[in-house]
């Protein structure tokens, strides 16, 4: 039960907050969510259950009311927070912004920091082990390096021993090449804490402050990460935590890419043959002669996978005519496997299963060789790495080669199981695994573990209910846990309009295209800030091809032709300068892009946002929803549509006097039997239908 000492607690910190933000409005909206995240988690409501999902619409103060609705709460029972978000951009907001703010207001002790994955850290090691000019330390790069990558990485390391750089990526003063970064950065498998020389990496020393944390902000894969790995390794135990999951209506895509696996044949043969050579490497080195059964044991095992993996390939060689498509993709309907490749992958997964095992023996010689100083410091630190870097990939291929001959359960979705061509020096096959479903492995993962969970955006509702995304991240309305939508408090009747002009064409007829061009010039004429959202890349590449010549010398900000942030900054500059500004944007503009007041007063939405069930993925979900006889379109394609139009839409009115208009150029939604709904879900704007 929420006590009255932490009521009392909450309402003291929001007034002293009230009073120390200037032009602070109390909000009814606000402080319902902050009393309802309370009780939930308190277990008010369901002892059991203290999950509740949030939609809270813009201008509320989601992140406000989650802070104070969880943080007094956490200090008082002796739990820690974890905030987890999709984006950067929120991170940084919490980090640099709001929790400092709330923690000077509120006068609550506690510490807080931004939890990043091994791979955003420096291995000093590593760093080493690439500057040095012998064989063993060239060994560890990729291609044979030029004199200047060599520099840049002396460079980093005399500044990280300057103190003037804490061995973050982000925090470098210059960026550096991805692929460069990838070959010195932590990894779980060579960052070993007992190695003298690991003792202060910056990894280690950011886990030792992690500790000390009552308040952890992190990004939604590396919440995954932690999970998956049973929940506790990277973050705090589930049990000890209260979750703030921000913008959850990322989660299911995110759990679902975290939960899945591939691997190619031929290209996997080629390093399963290397890390042969890389163990008998072993052998020769360590003295001991604990090493020799383990390395001729795994050889035997490299030969076995390596013989299973052609096997399979040359099976695919002769399956040419079902790759024989645009994506040279052949999908598994029902993701069943043909009998005899069904085998094939059962002794991949066992073959797999053994070598993972067999390898780990060989690590463990290698540490305790290492921990009796059997191996010099560059020659361990070299083998760990390449030794962590082969375990790894014999994990994911074995994860791989588990689902695809994994049973499914009748109970639930089959697994998504295809393979792809990949072209090259030779051709080689992609096979790929993974969920269609995520909730059952959210529930086990997360919310029957976790003290209390918080699923908060401004868009988790589809078609004005909580139905489908619940199902998505498997959950029920009836379960115990708490839904609620808050609606913003933004005058959409008297700010906005919402506009639907007469047109000759929908979106699947041959015209459409250029009678977009023409409504789009007509729409901007007088405008000073425009957004026109687009449903794909060659349709907005062909408008702004047609809209060119009858801008009068306006330029267009199209998406790709800049970063995302220089056409923010530019469309910014020119509004400021009282000139008109027109930007073109794909769907990822519509989430994210904040553009108040004066900045954004003309919205135009091109097309209804349906998802084409293109990935294998959702090709297998549809499928799977038909055999349950059910209707993909209405439960799948609408729902998710709903979702996206709403957070387009949203991009109009940022703030409470922000004022403007939502053009829509679809007709369906007055033609079609679903364009109601569609319509009832978005903000009460004043409506002009033609």
């Amino acid at each position: 039960m929420l006590t009255d000492k932490v009521k009392t607690q909450i309402r003291d910190v929001y007034k002293k907050i009230a009073s120390g933000l200037p032009n602070f409005r109390s909000r009814r909206e606000q402080n319902y969510m902050v009393a309802e995240i309370s009780k939930t988690l308190a277990g008010d409501y369901d002892k059991q259950r203290k999950i509740i999902v949030v939609e809270a619409g813009t201008g509320i103060g989601k992140s406000l009311s989650y802070i104070l609705g969880t943080i007094p709460l956490a200090l008082a029972n002796k739990k820690k927070v974890c905030i987890a978000t999709a984006t950067v951009a929120l991170q940084e907001q919490l980090l640099h912004k709001d929790l400092p703010f709330f923690l000077q207001q509120s006068e609550l002790d506690f510490k807080f920091g931004l939890v990043k994955g091994r791979q955003r850290y420096v291995c000093l090691a590593k760093l080493d082990a690439m500057i040095g000019a012998d064989e063993n330390q060239l060994a560890m790069w990729q291609n044979k390096p030029d004199q200047s990558q060599v520099d840049k990485l002396k460079k980093l390391r005399d500044e990280f021993h300057q103190k003037k750089w804490n061995g973050e990526i982000d925090t470098l003063k210059e960026p550096i090449e991805d692929f460069l970064w990838q070959q010195i950065c932590c990894d779980k498998h060579s960052c070993h804490k007992q190695i003298t020389s690991h003792h202060n990496c910056p990894f280690h020393r950011a886990r030792e402050d992690i500790e000390t944390w009552d308040v952890l902000i992190a990004n939604h894969s590396l919440l995954f990460a932690d999970l998956e790995l049973g929940g506790g390794i990277i973050l705090p135990d589930p049990e000890e935590m209260y979750y703030v999951i921000d913008e959850a209506h990322h989660l299911p895509i995110v759990a679902r890419d975290f939960s899945s696996a591939q691997a190619t044949l031929r290209g996997a043969s080629d390093w399963i043959e290397k890390s042969s050579k890389t163990c008998l490497k072993l052998q020769n080195q360590l003295k001991t002669t604990h090493i020799i059964n383990p390395v001729q044991q795994m050889v035997d095992l490299n030969i076995e996978l390596v013989d299973s993996l052609n096997k399979v390939a040359h099976f695919c060689d002769t399956q040419a005519p079902l790759f024989n498509n645009p994506e040279t993709r052949w999908r598994f309907e029902h993701g069943k496997l043909p009998p005899s490749l069904l085998i094939m992958a059962e002794n991949l997964q066992s073959a797999s299963s053994k070598a993972v095992k067999q390898f780990g023996k060989i690590i463990s010689v290698l540490n305790e060789a290492i921990k009796d100083g059997e191996l010099a410091k560059h020659a361990a630190e070299a083998s760990l790495a390449e030794t962590g870097f082969i375990l790894q990939r014999l994990e994911n291929l074995h994860k791989l080669w588990k689902m695809l001959a994994k049973e499914d359960n009748n109970k639930g979705a089959p697994l998504a199981r295809w393979a792809e061509i990949i072209t090259g020096k030779q051709q080689d096959y992609l096979f790929c695994a993974s969920p269609i479903e995520v909730g059952y492995m959210l529930e086990s993962m997360l919310w029957e573990k976790a003290e209390g969970v918080v699923l908060c955006s401004a868009t988790l509702r589809a078609l004005n209910n909580f139905n489908h995304f619940a199902h998505q991240v498997g959950l029920s309305i009836n379960d115990g846990s708490r839904f609620v939508a808050l609606q913003s408090p933004f005058d959409y009747t008297n700010n906005a309009t919402l506009f639907i002009p007469q047109m000759d064409n929908e979106p699947t007829a041959d015209g459409y295209t250029e009678e977009l061009a023409q409504q789009i010039i007509a729409l901007i004429e007088g405008e000073m800030a425009t957004l026109v959202l687009f449903a794909s890349y060659w349709q907005m590449e062909k408008v702004a091809d047609l809209i060119e010549p009858k801008l009068k010398g306006l330029p267009m900000l199209v998406q790709g032709t800049l970063s995302r942030q220089q056409i923010l900054k530019k469309h910014k500059q020119r509004c400021n300068d009282g000139e008109p500004s027109l930007i073109l944007g794909t769907g990822s503009f519509s989430e994210g892009l904040d553009l108040p007041g004066d900045y954004l007063t003309n919205l135009i939405v091109t097309k209804l946002p349906f998802a084409v069930p293109t990935s294998p993925v959702e090709q297998a979900h549809a499928e799977y929803v038909k055999i349950k006889g059910g209707n993909p379109f209405l439960q799948l394609t609408i729902p998710d549509a709903s979702r996206k139009l709403v957070q387009s839409c949203g991009r109009l009115l940022r703030k409470e006097e922000d004022y403007g208009r939502v053009t829509i150029l679809d007709r369906r939604l007055v033609t079609k039997r679903y364009g109601k709904s569609l319509i009832d879900a978005l903000p009460p704007f004043r409506k002009v239908i033609e």
